[in-house]
């Protein structure tokens, strides 16, 4: 009741004299006292903080939405108690990235990590709207519709979380300043979190998004863990793809003329190349290393298992292990044709040696015998 006529004390405050003077009614001068003053104050103090637990204006904050209207991936949610969308976009830059170098040139920004896992960081920028003041940042600490979240990967990969398209860049660059192995195309896959309170249940998939109760930093490390590895499968399916082809081809000129001419360093070079792509699938995008978050709490571990499922981790790698043993299989066949071929070399030099050893004995024969003594 106190703010109600507080409010009403600041409407006629800020009354216009035409609107007031054309009343039918005279309504008294308003008296200025400390207490007015103070209940002024505490209305704009309230109206700031409400303003500032609503999400932003600016352009990352609404991705997805042009002139009001949502993305189609969207439509099937009911926009009561929505809080955000946070859009996610995960890169694949490189083939490797010092993290070390990166945390150390960007200390300022980087959260200190809740596991022992040593093969990505996550770093936070504040980007604060300018419509919130002072003293609305200071009642804000963790205004989390103002930060922008990085998550960088060792094996290559780049998760941005609420970052708009044309903002994607700059943030990219940072990181490109400590890869090596940087890739020609840079390969992008698109997703979303939408923050809902009055969920009924802690998380709810549906069309290249998720819907969470809400969206702390362990959940920003366990959807970008899942995004990250999946944008990098992508690259080394792909490689994998281009081995099979290439393996294809020669079966078929093998198939129509019977022989191949690939030589043995190319040979050698698919073996490295077939080699290197599943160890890394393996070993450095931790395919299946146990998640420390996902362990201790069972909501990230419901968020973890759900986000393998749908991008289909687990089936995507027997795919890729079934193409390896494809391009194993005729890796070693070629091994043993080019063997055999240096083997019937081998023989065709000592047949050609022994040729000749036997002309040169046959002739040192026919020449001791017509040589008289």
């Amino acid at each position: 009741m106190r703010r109600l006529r507080a409010l009403l004390n600041l409407s006629l405050l800020t009354r216009s004299p035409q609107k007031a003077s054309s009343s039918s009614t005279m309504v008294p001068p308003f008296q200025y006292s400390p207490l007015h003053n103070y209940l002024t104050r505490s209305v704009i103090s309230s109206f700031l903080r409400g303003f500032s637990a609503l999400p932003a204006s600016s352009e990352p904050y609404e991705v997805g939405f042009v002139s009001g209207h949502r993305d189609s991936r969207y439509r099937s949610i009911d926009e009561e108690d929505v809080v955000r969308y946070v859009p996610v976009k995960a890169y694949f830059l490189s083939t490797s990235i010092d993290l070390k170098s990166l945390q150390v040139e960007n200390a300022c920004d980087v959260i200190p990590p809740s596991s022992r896992s040593l093969n990505y960081i996550a770093l936070r920028y504040s980007d604060f709207p300018p419509e919130i003041t002072d003293i609305g940042i200071k009642e804000n600490r963790d205004h989390k519709y103002s930060y922008r979240y990085v998550v960088v990967f060792q094996y290559g990969s780049a998760v941005l979380f609420n970052i708009a398209d044309h903002e994607a860049e700059q943030y990219l660059d940072i990181v490109r300043k400590h890869a090596s192995g940087l890739l020609p195309e840079t390969r992008k896959d698109d997703y979303a979190v939408v923050e809902k309170r009055s969920l009924p249940t802690w998380m709810q998939g549906g069309l290249d998004y998720i819907i969470l109760k809400s969206l702390d930093i362990d959940g920003i490390r366990i959807i970008g863990s899942v995004l990250g590895q999946s944008i990098a499968l992508d690259h080394y399916i792909r490689q994998v793809d281009d081995m099979v082809e290439e393996f294809t081809d020669i079966n078929r000129v093998m198939e129509k003329t019977g022989n191949f001419d690939m030589k043995r360093k190319k040979l050698f070079q698919l073996v490295g190349k077939a080699n290197s792509n599943l160890a890394d699938v393996i070993i450095r995008l931790g395919l299946f290393d146990r998640s420390e978050i996902a362990w201790k709490n069972a909501n990230y571990a419901q968020i973890l298992e759900y986000l393998r499922e749908e991008y289909e981790l687990n089936q995507r790698f027997g795919s890729l292990d079934f193409k390896l043993k494809f391009v194993e299989h005729n890796i070693h066949f070629l091994q043993e044709v080019l063997q055999n071929r240096r083997s019937d070399l081998l023989e065709w030099g000592v047949i050609i040696l022994l040729t000749i050893e036997i002309v040169i004995s046959m002739y040192e024969i026919v020449k001791d015998a017509y040589i008289p003594s």
